[in-house]
C-alpha cells in the first residue's frame, strides 16, 4: 500500500469532476447569483461561507459513516462506485439535452430553482439551509464520491483531501457566481450561451464518468 494517503491518479480525475461540479449551475449557485442581485457583494459572501460549513456538515457525516461501509461491505462499495459514474453520466446526458432543448430560460429567483432570498434573515443561515438541504449535496455524498475512495487506504485522510479540494473549487465557484450577481442573470437569459454552456457541461460531465468507470 502507498504511503499516500489518496492515489494521485484518482485524486486527479476526482479534481476534474469537482471542477465541473462546482461551476454547473444549481440551487447553491443559482442562491448565490440572487443573494448577490438582493443584498450585495458583502451578504452573497456570507451566503458561501454558509453553504460551505453545510457541506463541511457533509464531510463530517461522510466520515462517520463511509469508513465503516468502506471497511465492511468492499463489494457493496463497488457497485456504489458503479453507480456513481452512471449518475454522472446521467447529469452529462441532461446537460446535453437541456443545452438542446429550446426552453424558455428560467428565473433564479423563483422558488422552484430553492433560491430564494429572505431579506429579513442572515444570508448565512439562508446559505447553510440551502446547502444542507441541496440535492446535488446528497447526491454528491453518496453517489459521486464513494468511487473515489480507496479501500485500501485509510478514509478518514482521503475524506480530509477531498474536503479541502471541494470547499476550494466551491469557495471560488460560489464566490464567483455571487459576484457576478445580476450580470451573470442576465447572460443566462441568452439562449446562444445558455447552449454552450450545457454542452461544454454536458461533454465535461460524460468524460469524468468514463474516467471513473476506467479507475474501477
Amino acid at each position: 500500500m502507498s504511503a499516500l494517503p489518496v492515489d494521485p491518479h484518482l485524486y486527479s480525475t476526482f479534481l476534474g469532476v469537482m471542477v465541473v461540479m462546482a461551476i454547473t449551475p444549481g440551487p447553491a449557485n443559482l442562491f448565490a447569483v440572487a443573494t448577490g442581485v438582493e443584498k450585495g457583494r458583502a451578504s452573497a459572501l456570507v451566503g458561501v461561507v454558509g453553504m460551505n460549513c453545510a457541506t463541511l456538515v457533509w464531510f463530517a457525516a461522510a466520515a462517520l459513516g463511509l469508513g465503516a461501509l468502506v471497511k465492511a461491505f468492499p463489494d457493496a462499495f463497488h457497485l456504489i462506485a458503479i453507480g456513481g459514474a452512471l449518475y454522472v453520466a446521467w447529469l452529462g446526458v441532461k446537460a446535453l439535452r437541456g443545452a438542446m432543448q429550446n426552453t424558455a430560460p428560467t428565473d433564479p429567483q423563483q422558488p422552484d430553482h430553492a433560491v430564494a432570498v429572505r431579506k429579513g434573515r442572515s444570508a448565512f443561515i439562508d446559505g447553510f439551509a440551502v446547502q444542507i438541504a441541496n440535492p446535488k449535496a446528497i447526491l454528491f455524498f453518496t453517489a459521486v464520491l464513494p468511487p473515489f475512495l480507496d479501500v485500501e487506504r485509510p478514509v478518514a485522510p482521503q475524506l480530509a483531501l477531498f474536503a479541502l479540494a471541494v470547499i476550494g473549487m466551491d469557495m471560488m465557484s460560489m464566490s464567483a457566481y455571487a459576484l457576478s450577481g445580476a450580470a451573470l442573470s442576465q447572460r443566462m437569459q441568452q439562449p446562444r450561451f445558455r447552449r454552450g454552456f450545457g454542452l461544454f457541461v454536458g461533454v465535461l460531465l460524460l468524460t469524468a464518468a468514463v474516467l471513473i468507470v476506467l479507475r474501477l
